[in-house]
């Protein structure tokens, strides 16, 4: 490998090494004419309804006439699945079944390289305490331990034992570091941690991917303790090259470099540049500011020849391991892509993975498991939803390939009970037209399940909350069939811990199924009517009112705990 790559460089302008170090998105502005030139290093952009196959054996063709030939990687986000979406890593950490965790994966890894992706800007292994940022519901919770051992088994999915292998693909560790801890929650906010906290805490996940091989780590987009972590040598180069002896590739969150602008760090692009080449970051994502600006930094001796070409080789060595030198098309198979795309093996694992997800939060009276001989009303506006259930970056998946729930329902039961239906309000809307006729669907049941929590307008990037409740008037529509005095189970969609302290005391039961994916119906229905039993547990506390955050079980024990016999401590409710 180490002679056809001095061989490659050698052969490389300075245009040409430049190009290897960036990628840009499908819709860039004469992408094309850059691919063919030989003056790319891929693509990234894998969007819902897009044939994806198409698309890469479009580029790759291109590619193969440029100069020198060298393959491009295509890069997406496969999160939780490609065109099968499983149950968003949040939910997958609560199976605390690190070995389904990796099968997931590797599912997901079959589907999306036999559609020409090589590359997932996945695992995210940020430490997640406070649930008011939307980004948590892509991680694994509060807990370092419990962080690491899903990143870990996340990283074997997608990269297996062998990345020359035809169904695994480059793994990305991100976001390093610290990007769970910003400010209120706030998505992109300033990151203050003390060193103690990022020794213990939020550095051993990144630690334990870098020892375990993991082919790329993405800088946090935001400021750490006052830097931005993608202008940040200490950090980049510092701790993960020097410290750690990582030999991967580093690339920048997407438009990252042209941030440091607008984090004030920066005075021009170059600048930009400089700063973030500098660091240590090998791949420019989505800016194309490397390729405008690399070359004259070179040539005005800012940036040496040397560091350029150890960031290219870093880059060449890892497709030459991904076997694209020997096949640039490798991954170009549309028959086992229609072999594996929603398969039937696929499928029974996202409903297997759904089922191990959920967490029984309550269970009074003996409610569940439901006897299959009941009449019942099915209530709530994510009852019959189908995008809810795929969370936000769910790649290919498609919402006509999920079962909602009120299926799983109907399916369970089968024709000769009655199961009816009302949406009674919106997840987000003030509409309350509709609750009439769901309190009187309750009242003729004999027992109601209520859907209800966010949708995917709530959760994910860019989408934190102050108010970490149920949405618009979804509390009115369960206080109004709770007052029925039927049996009431709720299911929750989440994807992140809600505060309910009202249901948790008023509600008969309660399932959180998180954002379960394709299978949503019939992993619910497995079990409400106990064809099998729930076995998640939390990766996250739930607090019982916003005041609380961040809240977490980790916290030391303080000198004054609480102590119903004294003055000071009597009221606090925790320990």
């Amino acid at each position: 490998m180490h002679a056809f790559v001095d061989h490659l460089l050698a052969r490389m302008t300075l245009q040409e090494k430049v190009g290897q170090l960036s990628i840009l998105g499908r819709g860039h502005k004469g992408l094309k004419k850059l691919i063919r030139e030989g003056l790319l290093g891929g693509t990234n952009g894998v969007l819902p309804g897009v044939d994806v196959l198409a698309y890469t054996r479009r580029m790759q063709k291109l590619a193969m006439q440029s100069p020198l030939k060298i393959p491009l990687w295509f890069m997406g986000d496969v999160n939780h699945g490609f065109r099968t979406i499983f149950p968003v890593p949040l939910a997958l950490a609560a199976t605390w079944n690190p070995a389904l965790v990796e099968q997931v994966q590797h599912a997901a890894a079959t589907e999306a390289t036999a559609a020409g992706v090589d590359w997932t800007l996945t695992p995210m292994v940020d430490i997640g305490r406070d649930p008011r940022w939307g980004r948590v519901v892509e991680g694994a919770g509060e807990d370092p331990y419990l962080d690491t051992v899903m990143g870990l088994a996340q990283l074997r999915g997608f990269q297996g034992d062998d990345l020359a292998a035809s169904d695994t693909m480059l793994a990305t560790a991100k976001h390093f570091v610290g990007y769970g801890a910003v400010q209120a929650g706030r998505d992109y906010n300033s990151v203050y941690l003390p060193q103690i906290l990022l020794r213990d805490v939020y550095l051993p996940p990144f630690h334990a991917m870098v020892d375990a091989g993991v082919a790329a780590v993405m800088p946090s987009l935001t400021t750490l303790n006052g830097v931005p972590a993608t202008a940040d040598r200490g950090l980049l180069t510092g701790i993960l090259r020097k410290r750690w002896g990582y030999r991967g590739l580093i690339v920048s969150d997407y438009d990252a470099i042209p941030e440091l602008q607008t984090h004030e760090v920066a005075a021009t692009p170059a600048d930009a540049v400089r700063l973030a080449f500098d660091a240590g970051v090998d791949i420019d994502l989505h800016s194309g500011l490397y390729l405008a600006q690399l070359p004259q930094l070179v040539r005005r001796g800012v940036i040496p020849m040397s560091r350029i070409d150890a960031a290219v080789r870093r880059v060449l060595d890892a497709k030459y391991r991904l076997g694209l030198f020997a096949n640039p098309f490798r991954y170009d198979n549309a028959q086992r892509q229609k072999q594996v795309t929603l398969s039937p093996r696929h499928l029974a694992l996202a409903r297997k993975a759904a089922r191990e997800s959920m967490v029984l939060l309550r269970n009074v009276h003996h409610t569940l498991p439901l006897s299959r001989h009941l009449r019942i009303a099915v209530i709530g506006p994510l009852a019959d939803a189908r995008k809810a259930m795929l969370g936000q970056m769910s790649a290919e998946g498609e919402p006509q390939d999920v079962v909602p729930i009120l299926d799983g329902i109907r399916r369970a039961v089968g024709d000769a009970v009655r199961v009816s239906y009302a949406r009674g309000v919106g997840v987000t809307s003030d509409d309350l037209s509709g609750m009439p006729a769901a309190v009187r669907m309750a009242k003729a049941a004999d027992v109601a399940v209520l859907v209800l929590g966010e949708n995917q307008s709530l959760i994910g990037e860019g989408h934190s909350r102050s108010h970490i409740g149920l949405p618009g008037r979804q509390m009115e529509l369960a206080r109004a069939i709770v007052a029925t005095g039927k049996p009431v189970v709720v299911v929750l969609i989440n994807g992140r811990p809600l505060t309910i302290p009202w249901l948790s005391t008023h509600v008969d039961a309660i399932l959180d199924a998180w954002v379960p994916g394709d299978e949503a119906g019939p992993a619910v229905a497995d079990l409400l009517f106990g064809t099998d039993d729930p076995s998640g547990k939390l990766p996250m506390t739930f607090p019982r009112d916003v005041g609380q955050v961040p809240i977490y079980y980790a916290h030391l024990e303080t000198g004054r705990p609480y102590n119903p016999a004294t003055r000071l401590t009597r009221h606090y409710t925790t320990h």
